[in-house]
Parts: C-alpha cells; sequence; structure tokens
C-alpha cells in the first residue's frame, strides 16, 4: 500500500515521519478514549485545561506538511493550474485532511495556490510579467543593501558564506529543483543578513520563496543548465564581494533576479 502512495501520480518526494502521523492520529482519535475530560466538565472543581502538547503536535504536523507541499510545488509535482483537495492529499501523505488545510491556507497567502470553493486549491500559475515584477521588487530592495554591504563587511566574512554557496552547486549539479531553491533563499539570506535586518531579510525571503513556484516545466537537462549557471553567479558574487567591486555586484545580482532560480 505504501509503495503505491509513493508512486502515484503526485510523486510527492517528501515523505512524513511516522511520529506525525502518530501524533496526527491522536489528535483524531475521541478525547474520552484517552481518558480526557471535554470542555466543560470538571475534577475536584476545577475546569479542565487542553494539554499543550496536543497543540504543539498539531503545529508540527501541519509545519512539515507546508515543507512538504513547498517541495511539492518548487519541484513541479504539484502541477500549475491543476486543483488538489485536502483530503486526498491528506491520504497521500499518511495524515489527517486539517493539518493540510492549514498549510493550503498559509500557502494561499503566499500567493502559491488559491482557493476553489468546495474543491481544493488551485496551483497558481506564475506569468512571465509576475515573475519580472517580482524581480524588479527584490532588486530595488538588495541591490542597495548589497553595494552598501560590499563596501562595509570585511573578505573574510564574505568567505564564510562559500560552504553555502557551493551547497546550492552541488543541489544544482543533481538536477534537484527544491533542494536548489532551499539552498538558493539560504545563500541570499546568509548575504543578506549579514545587514543586522531582520525585517529586510524576512520581506526578501517572502519575495524570493514566491519568485520560485512553481518553476519552470520543460525538459530535466535543461533545468539542471539553468540550474547550475544560475548556482556558479553565487560564487561570482561572493568574489566580486571580497573584492568590493561594486559595479560587478550590480550587475551580477539583477542579472541572478532574471535567471531561472532567482
Amino acid at each position: 500500500m505504501e509503495q503505491a502512495r509513493a508512486h502515484d501520480a503526485y510523486r510527492l518526494a517528501v515523505r512524513v515521519p511516522e511520529q506525525v502521523r502518530a501524533a496526527t492520529a491522536r489528535d483524531a482519535a475521541p478525547s474520552a478514549a484517552r481518558g480526557e475530560h471535554t470542555h466543560g466538565e470538571h475534577t475536584h472543581g476545577e475546569a479542565a485545561v487542553p494539554a499543550p502538547r496536543k497543540t504543539v503536535q498539531r503545529n508540527s504536523v501541519r509545519g512539515q506538511i507546508l515543507d512538504a507541499l513547498r517541495d511539492a510545488l518548487v519541484g513541479g509535482d504539484l502541477a500549475p493550474g491543476e486543483v488538489y483537495s485536502a483530503p486526498v492529499l491528506g491520504e497521500r501523505f499518511g495524515v489527517s485532511a486539517t493539518p493540510v488545510r492549514e498549510a493550503m491556507q498559509q500557502l494561499a497567502i503566499e500567493g502559491a495556490v488559491e482557493v476553489v470553493p468546495n474543491r481544493g486549491f488551485r496551483v497558481t500559475e506564475r506569468s512571465a510579467r509576475e515573475l519580472g515584477e517580482l524581480a524588479e521588487v527584490r532588486a530595488l530592495i538588495e541591490v542597495p543593501v548589497m553595494l552598501r554591504l560590499a563596501r562595509t563587511v570585511p573578505a573574510a566574512r564574505w568567505c564564510e558564506l562559500r560552504p553555502l554557496a557551493e551547497a546550492s552547486a552541488v543541489a544544482a549539479a543533481g538536477g534537484d529543483l527544491a533542494r536548489y531553491a532551499e539552498a538558493d533563499r539560504a545563500f541570499h539570506g546568509a548575504v543578506l543578513g549579514l545587514s543586522g535586518n531582520q525585517q529586510l531579510v524576512q520581506v526578501a525571503d517572502d519575495l524570493h520563496r514566491r519568485s520560485q513556484w512553481p518553476l519552470v516545466s520543460g525538459p530535466v537537462a535543461g533545468r539542471r543548465a539553468d540550474l547550475v549557471a544560475d548556482a556558479a553567479e553565487h560564487m561570482a558574487l561572493l568574489e566580486a564581494l571580497v573584492a568590493q567591486d561594486l559595479g560587478v555586484v550590480q550587475t551580477l545580482v539583477r542579472e541572478h533576479f532574471a535567471g531561472a532560480g532567482g
């Protein structure tokens, strides 16, 4: 049964840990069967208080499902324009529909999907214009910051980011879209993090994530080539930052945003 699910039409590559499924099952079980008191029951004159652990478990499930859905979106396992229901996706992940629905609501806020009443959630289809607008906004925010950092951050600090650039190169060489997207955001987040402005980092990461889904379709070889070229720009950008070459920094960042991976 599990093998069949692993090879179904959704091809969702992320596996939900067994403890998450167990937590979901415990949440779904009748409270009386677990020996808990329902709302309004009292013990020795005290009102029943919901167990905090239950909320933590539910949030953990939602968070892991959200990460899995994000990977599926970036990797193309959830196709643009298609509608997916929470119960069906929940079955594929081995959890109830509730955490899937909650995760999808978050993705709707982020613009990755849209709610289709009584049906589920449709994966957003990004137009070239939308992607261009996102690239423009990112450039307006990040280019001035990187130019300032290029003038003030010591070369040694930039060298500390080389492992992140190398990680993106490894993911790109393997054609792993979801892994590359994560490594790409980690690299850019670390660069902007040197500004000390966490609000900036969060806003930039949100724009970055929006520009990543869904990624382009087409032959895997073509996508891998785009990612490899994109990852190479990370190392080139670090070298320009170390050299404090502001002209190259500005050109690289603008071209990078307009590229395949962003």
